[in-house]
């Protein structure tokens, strides 16, 4: 599975004012350093390739013969403009130290090395020039810090030369000061929960660390103390991901509800948890509140999310803004400004993707999507209008889709205009022309904004999502719903047009670059969204032809993500109800109840039950969000099933995300007696300036990242184990960063958990309905609702719910009460036909309308609450 941001690289690309300046020259003499002080850099002689270097202004680094190179393009106007760089260097105030390196240049420039502080006001320590030329030239100099900097910058400045250059850097070296003390997180007890508690009915697991082998025995105890249960733990010995020794505990048998229950293994004891079906309830609203907190383009109220992150609206063109409403393309990419305002900020910096926005937003949409056949669900009303703390509540529309809806009105404002060049084309990304520092308020931003060239990818993005908003918008805002109609159909069609535009590698200056050269994917997810929504058979067609349907799409390592999103199509082809053939869509299903065995299989290998492998390679950037994204097809499973071990999968992996891992913390700010709370982001940077807020809760983090591509983490986790791969500070980007993709994940996951109550044994179907549509023409139809007690027991008093795919209403219904909210529709009995008794069915009619489109059979129909089997 790809990395989520490999490519995301921080530089403050401002001029350092220089504070210590070189000793030669000054009247300055320093003592000489001594040959074993400790080196202060990472990988100064390039043997383990790039990690963690990084460049802004440049093109791609890469090792040539032992030196570190790259190209700058001619007309660079300042030094500061392109630059090769090191985070996370470690100054100790009154230290001495010496900076040495090798250093070519071709035809020939000035480079200079600065040594600042890594944000805003850019404080220097030092600073030296050199000529370079194509002849290698080594350089070494000694100078005092005057500051402490746990986590400092060094900067190879190699702009401002009117020729293009190719730069070479060697043996770079900073030696001095003292050598870090060794990084020891706090794991606290040994036991490790779930520590914000588990559903009664559901599975109850915990991992203990311990060097015995031997089973341990154990005692769960409530909050007074009193032992209410105990047994034996299993040895599990070494766990591959974490190099511990464990054992686990299987408590599933406590049903029993109740708060501060704690688990005794081996001397410790766990952090305190509960035990109730309403463990998650809030979690699903405080995740979906990320969304808010991100948006652009609008002021926060803290009326609705805390006075803390109350702001003025960012990127609107108020000074120092220069604003997202009127937005040049980079030089050579386009002749046209647009207005691109809203949408969500991508992550922990300011910019906005529409690769990673299509995802994000494809999740919500499809959290809402999946109550329409989700038994559980109840039909949605937990995502309902007034349920999410955001400022369109009270206007009849469920907040869920009030929330996707400002992303997406920005993926509409990034498509190309008709009658330009690749109209219906979607630009790739808008964000700063250069990367900013830490802390950054979005209205603060001075940088001047642009927008990057269009990719196939990003237009696919916006046909797949474009679609889903067709067929879910139609019941509130049929004029939006066709704007996202129209608009998806043109993208498709350009992307075909147009197959191989892909976005650039090297693009990664002021923001990610999200290269994506494989849209296979994004063609199949593009093809069934649209066939879904339009029932057009020149869509089927696609999605059939595409080598991607019969393959198997869901990685081991993360079923899905913005580079990988075949699987989105698939789980919306198993779920949405269509005119796809039976057959078809039975072969369909059977590929995610087999990927769903998959990662059952993988999380009992697991002693702390994650649905992912061991191995390293399976901890990347985002890896949190890989593990809930693998949980979604898990949860997915259960609602196309019903079978409780795919649910159980989905329950447990939660576990992890909430303490029961090899660090014993939350990953979920605000949940949880220890959680992550300085994630990298530009707005909720309260480590940094303690005016400024943390992430609000409900802010998951990208999580255990063997690669640690960001020198803050590579100087403190060196050779960690994978699991240990993660630092909870702002300066770890490449661990502990926050992305809306990543929300998006844990939104969909924490309302399944919150739908599935005390997770009790699910109980056998007691009806079957029949749904036949007896006819159909342009502008309506007329259907035929008949539902059979097959249970023991008459119903006296029924209500029999499903819900329509798009734009269908009711006009007119007899021989039951229909009322519609949405597309949703609950019919009620009348006086005479109240009763049910076992065998009997009751018969009612249905005339509707609809503007067009397909007109399928729903996926779910439910008598009192309860699914019915289709017949």
């Amino acid at each position: 599975m790809p990395s989520d941001r490999r490519r995301r690289r921080r530089a403050a690309l401002a001029a350092a004012t220089v504070l210590a300046l070189l000793g030669t020259g000054a009247g300055t003499a320093y003592a000489e350093v001594p040959p074993d002080a400790p080196e202060q850099l990472t990988n100064g002689d390039f043997a383990a390739g790039v990690n963690p270097w990084f460049s802004y202004g440049t093109g791609p680094l890469d090792v040539v013969d032992g030196w570190l190179c790259t190209g700058v393009a001619a007309g660079t106007a300042n030094p500061w403009d392109a630059g090769i760089g090191q985070e996370g260097v470690r100054l100790l105030a009154g230290a001495e130290y010496t900076i040495a390196f090798d250093v070519r240049a071709t035809p020939g420039a000035t480079v200079k090395a600065v040594l600042q502080q890594g944000s805003a006001p850019y404080t220097g320590y030092f600073a030296s020039e050199v000529a370079a030329s194509g002849a290698a030239r080594h350089v070494e100099q000694t100078f005092t810090a005057g500051t402490d900097n746990p986590s400092a910058q060094l900067i190879f400045q190699v702009g401002g030369s009117a020729d293009a250059q190719t730069f070479c850097l060697d043996n770079v070296s900073l030696r001095g000061g003292e050598a870090a003390p060794p990084y020891v997180p706090d794991t606290g007890p040994r036991v490790r929960v779930n520590q914000v508690g588990y559903l009664p009915g559901g599975p109850k697991n915990a991992t203990v660390v311990t060097e015995a082998t031997d089973p341990l025995p154990w005692q769960l105890r409530s909050a007074a103390g009193t032992v209410v249960a105990s047994g034996s733990a299993t040895p599990r010995g070494v766990d591959a991901a974490s190099g511990q020794n464990v054992q686990t505990v299987d408590f599933s048998a406590v049903k029993t509800p109740g708060t501060g229950y704690t688990l005794v293994v081996d001397g410790e004891t766990s952090h305190p948890f509960d035990i109730s079906g309403a463990v998650y309830d809030r979690l699903r609203a405080d995740s979906l509140q990320f969304f808010y907190a991100q948006r652009s383009g609008t002021p926060i109220d803290g009326d609705l999310i805390g006075a803390a992150y109350a702001r003025p609206a960012g990127h609107l063109g108020v000074a120092p803004n220069q604003g997202d409403t009127d937005v040049p393309c980079q030089p050579g990419v386009c002749d046209y400004e647009l207005d691109v305002r809203g949408g969500w900020y991508d992550a922990g910096d300011h910019g906005k993707y529409v690769v990673n926005g299509g995802i994000a937003t494809y999740q919500l949409l499809n959290a809402f999507e999946r109550t329409k056949t989700a038994e559980t669900a109840a039909g949605g009303a937990a995502l309902g209008d007034s349920t999410l703390r955001v400022p369109e509540r009270g206007n009849k529309v469920p907040d869920i889709l009030d929330e996707a809806r400002w992303e997406l009105e920005f993926l509409l404002r990034m498509q190309v205009p008709a009658g330009q060049p690749l109209a219906g084309m979607a630009h790739h990304k808008i964000h700063d022309r250069a990367w900013t520092g830490l802390p950054l308020a979005p209205q603060d931003d001075p940088q001047p904004r642009e927008l990057h060239p269009p990719s196939t990818a990003a237009t696919l993005n916006l046909a797949a999502v474009g679609a889903q908003c067709a067929r879910l918008y139609a019941r509130y805002d049929a004029a939006f719903a066709q704007r996202c109609r129209d608009a998806a159909k043109t993208a498709y069609a350009a992307a075909k047009a147009h197959p191989a535009i892909y976005a650039s590698v090297t693009d990664g200056t002021g923001g990610g670059a999200y290269e994506d050269d494989k849209v296979a994917d994004e063609f199949y997810w593009a093809a069934v969204e649209l066939f879904l929504t339009t029932g057009d058979k020149a869509y089927l067609t696609d999605l059939t032809g595409s080598p991607l349907h019969t393959a198997d799409v869901f990685d081991a390592g993360g079923a899905f993500g913005w580079q990988s999103v075949a699987a989105l199509g698939r789980l919306d082809l198993a779920t949405v109800p269509s005119t796809l053939p039976a057959t078809e869509k039975a072969k369909v299903r059977a590929s995610v109840t087999a990927a769903a065995d998959r990662y059952l299989t993988a999380a009992k290998t697991q002693a702390y039950g994650l649905p992912l492998p061991g191995e390293a390679g399976a901890y990347v950037w985002g890896s949190n969000s890989n593990i809930v994204n693998n949980a979604v097809v898990l949860g997915t499973a259960f609602d196309l099933t019903r079978d409780a071990k795919y649910r159980d999968g989905a329950v447990q992996a939660a576990d992890y995300l909430l303490g029961r891992n090899a660090l014993n913390m939350s990953y979920v700010t605000g949940w949880g007696e220890r959680n992550a709370h300085n994630q990298h982001s530009r707005i909720f940077a309260h480590q940094l300036n303690p005016e400024l807020p943390n992430p609000p809760a409900g802010s998951l983090a990208g999580g255990a990242n063997a690669g640690i591509q960001d020198p803050y983490a590579a100087q403190l986790l060196a050779g960690c184990q994978p699991m240990f791969c993660y630092v909870d500070d702002i300066n770890s980007y490449s661990t502990n960063e926050v992305a809306i993709n990543w929300n998006s994940a844990l939104a969909w996951l924490a309302s399944f958990l919150a739908d599935q109550g005390d997770a009790a044994a699910v109980p056998a179907p007691t009806c079957m309905a029949t749904y036949t549509t007896h006819g159909s023409w342009p502008e309506g139809f007329t259907t035929q609702v008949t539902v059979r007690n097959t249970g023991a027991t008459a119903v006296d008093g029924w209500s029999v719910r499903w819900a329509f795919t798009g734009d269908q209403h009711v006009t007119n219904f007899w021989s039951a009460r229909l009322a519609q909210s949405g597309a949703t529709v609950t019919a009620r009995n009348e006086s005479w036909n109240a009763k049910i008794l076992p065998g009997a069915e009751v018969t009612f009619g249905l005339n509707g309308g609809s503007a067009g489109g397909p007109n399928p059979n729903p996926g779910l129909v439910t008598l009192n609450g309860k699914a019915c089997t289709l017949s």
